[in-house]
Order: structure tokens, then C-alpha cells, then sequence
């Protein structure tokens, strides 16, 4: 043997350069779901904290969610689409596995023969794709990438049963990542415990999800909080260096326990977007970061703790500077 393997020399680190965001225009309340099932506001908001949700139209496809919202973090980078070279979309919510959304959104977006894919880690989609994205442009494999997290949740629910129409719902969030000299995106700390994979799924012959609320719950208070101290300590800063906390919108009460958990103080701003916006999976992440920005509760520069965790069960937290 005479040849050798050569590798290709990455950045020294990757940070985000711009987030955007899709939010469906139908706004369904409490009180829009009392009418067709048994429930009301009350019952909503005490065990979940969701108010309203937003379900897409039909003219609000997968596709056009996620290019209206990689085409705001687009314009947000200051990047054009000929500088992008990786496009991964995360969801779990596709009907058809064949093809791919991932190159359709890159074709209408305007970005040339970029790598694109799909990826399904659930609910904590967005953060495995923000992982692989900044590995690759670490590694040389890409220079700038697309994640997005895109649901339309709507069409894998029974929307006559409470247990889940109450809580998931449809939008898009996005990020552009570009090579740094500097690390602002850390480590991503990622695993899974598939003993309990069937805790949510879609079962065969079935054309909606179910859930395991209780189990679900339990998992998220009682098992991720350390994966989120393993975040911190793996991009080498702590609970008091955090200014942002975003973790999936799930439930309310989730978002609390893990906020107590932490000690996080009033210093730290809390993501609570579930409350607008409900269970949106794999877009839950970049849409509550978009929602602080844009109201000027987080500001740019400032040092986020994110988790996304779902289906699988799988879970992904990092921690990163906001563009």
C-alpha cells in the first residue's frame, strides 16, 4: 500500500450567525379547543402553561416553513446562499420519508448542490443538527451550514384527543452557522435511553402519535438536568456564567423544575415561549431564542444554555453565544 489518507483542516471553532424564525398565521386558543373536546383554559394552563399554539394552513407545508425561516437566519448572517454548504433539516414530522426535505429547501432557498439532509431525533432535532453542523465546519466537511427545525405536528395528531391536541403544534426555526476563530458554539452533550422508545411514537398502522405524558415527565425532571451541568462543564463555564436558558418548550412545568434545578437566578432569562407557541418538537429551540431577541429580553453576544429531548427517548444540550 502506497497511498495515504489525508484530512481536510477546519475551523478553529463555529458560532451561530444568524437565527429566523416561521410561526403559522392561525392562533388556536383554549377556548377554540373547549368547543370540540373536553377541556377548557383552566385545565390547559395548570398542567401544561400553554395559552394558544399555532397550527399551520394547508398552504404552510413542511417546506415552506422551513425556507421562510432559513431564509430570515439567512438574511440574519449576512451570508448568501451561494456560501452555504450544508443544509440539514431537522423533523419528525415528514409523511413521506422519500425524499427528503433537506434539498428541496436548499433549491427553493437558492443555495447550489449543497450537502442536505434529514435528520429525526424528535424534539431534540434542532440540537443534534446544530452538533453535526458545527462538527462538520470544525472538521473542514463544510464551511457554512443551514439548520433548520421544522413541524407541522398537526398532521400526525388526533386533534379530537386532549392528551395531545392541547399540547403539539406547527412552526419553523433556523440557524446559519459559519466558521469562527474563536469557539462560540460548545460541545454538544447528546445520548439516548431507548428502553423507553415507545414512551412517543406513532405505532404501526397508525397515522397519530401517543404519549406517555407521566413517563415522559418524569424522564425530563429527573434525568436531564445533569446533562445539562455535563453541557456546561463541557464548554467550560457554569450555572452563573449563563445569561439565556432555552430549553425544549414541552411544558411549562418542565421548563420550571429545570430552572429551580439549576439555580438559575433572575439574572438568567427563561425561556417560556411554550406558553405562546405550545409543544412545536424539533423548531421549539430556535423559536424560543428568536422570540427573546426579538423582544430584547436576550441580547446578542449573550451565552445560551439549550436542551432539546423527545422521542426516542433522545436529548441534546449545548451551550452557545447568541448572534
Amino acid at each position: 500500500m502506497t497511498g495515504s489518507i489525508t484530512l481536510q483542516q477546519g475551523a478553529a471553532g463555529a458560532r451561530i450567525l444568524g437565527l429566523g424564525a416561521y410561526r403559522p398565521r392561525r392562533r388556536v386558543t383554549n377556548d377554540e379547543l373547549a368547543q370540540t373536546m373536553e377541556t377548557s383554559d383552566e385545565w390547559i394552563q395548570s398542567r401544561v402553561g400553554i395559552a394558544e399554539r399555532r397550527w399551520a394552513s394547508e398552504d404552510e407545508s413542511l417546506v415552506d416553513m422551513a425556507v421562510a425561516a432559513g431564509g430570515k437566519a439567512l438574511a440574519a448572517s449576512g451570508l448568501t446562499p451561494g456560501d452555504v454548504d450544508l443544509v440539514v433539516v431537522a423533523s419528525a414530522s415528514l409523511r413521506a420519508p422519500i425524499p427528503g426535505i433537506g434539498p428541496q429547501v436548499a433549491y427553493k432557498l437558492g443555495i447550489p448542490r449543497p450537502g442536505a439532509f434529514d435528520l429525526n431525533a424528535g424534539c431534540a432535532g434542532f440540537c443534534y443538527a446544530l452538533g453535526v453542523a458545527a462538527d462538520s465546519i470544525r472538521t473542514g466537511s463544510a464551511r457554512n451550514a443551514l439548520v433548520v427545525g421544522v413541524e407541522r405536528l398537526t398532521d400526525v395528531t388526533d386533534l379530537t384527543d386532549r392528551s395531545t391536541a392541547v399540547i403539539f403544534a406547527d412552526g419553523a426555526g433556523a440557524a446559519v452557522i459559519g466558521a469562527a476563530d474563536e469557539p462560540g458554539i460548545g460541545p454538544v452533550v447528546w445520548g439516548s435511553d431507548g428502553d423507553q422508545h415507545n414512551a412517543i411514537e406513532i405505532a404501526a398502522g397508525s397515522s397519530t402519535m401517543t404519549m406517555a405524558g407521566q413517563a415522559v415527565y418524569r424522564w425530563a425532571t429527573t434525568k436531564l438536568t445533569a446533562t445539562l451541568e455535563e453541557a456546561m462543564a463541557a464548554a467550560g463555564v457554569g450555572p452563573a456564567d449563563i445569561d439565556v436558558f432555552a430549553p425544549h418548550q414541552a411544558n411549562l412545568r418542565i421548563v420550571e423544575s429545570m430552572t429551580r434545578r439549576l439555580g438559575f437566578g433572575e439574572r438568567t432569562v427563561v425561556a417560556r415561549d411554550i406558553v405562546q407557541s405550545g409543544n412545536t418538537s424539533a423548531a421549539s429551540v430556535p423559536l424560543a431564542l428568536t422570540a427573546l431577541l426579538e423582544s430584547g429580553e436576550a441580547r446578542s453576544g449573550d451565552l445560551a444554555l439549550v436542551l432539546g429531548y423527545g422521542a426516542g427517548l433522545t436529548f441534546a444540550g449545548q451551550v452557545f453565544r447568541l448572534p
